[in-house]
């Protein structure tokens, strides 16, 4: 498992792109809060957006996460220790105030991108506005 990226992979790279050509800015693989020793991939630090790519198979997409057929008590457990990660960071997001938005390597990075620039530009005119 050592090849497995944590970063830069195809999937979220071409959401970067396509959200860098939307006009938006962000920290990359960052810790939205200090106390969290977590990163996410995209961080949108002024409307406290936060983007996380999920890839199908080690986060268990509901729409194609098969279990392998060889060593399946392994890999059951490792995705479940994904899932419940995940979990957790939302959870730690959400009672900061802050959104995390997911997009799964499946998705169409432009229009996951045009998702992603709405919440943001919503997020951010409602937090200035306070």
């Amino acid at each position: 498992m050592q090849a497995n990226r944590s970063r830069d992979t195809k999937p979220e790279l071409a959401l970067r792109r396509a959200v860098h050509a939307l006009g938006l800015r962000y920290r990359v693989c960052a810790r939205p809060l200090p106390t969290i020793r977590r990163t996410v991939d995209l961080v949108f630090r002024p409307s406290r957006v936060a983007v996380e790519v999920r890839g199908c198979f080690w986060h268990g997409c509901p729409e194609h996460y098969r279990q392998p057929a060889s060593n399946t008590t392994y890999w059951a457990a490792k995705v479940e220790r994904n899932m419940a990660r995940d979990a957790e960071i939302a959870q730690l997001l959400a009672d900061a105030g802050w959104l995390l938005l997911v997009v799964w390597e499946h998705e169409d990075p432009n229009e996951a991108a045009q998702r992603i620039a709405r919440v943001v530009r919503e997020r951010r005119a409602s937090l200035t506005s306070r």
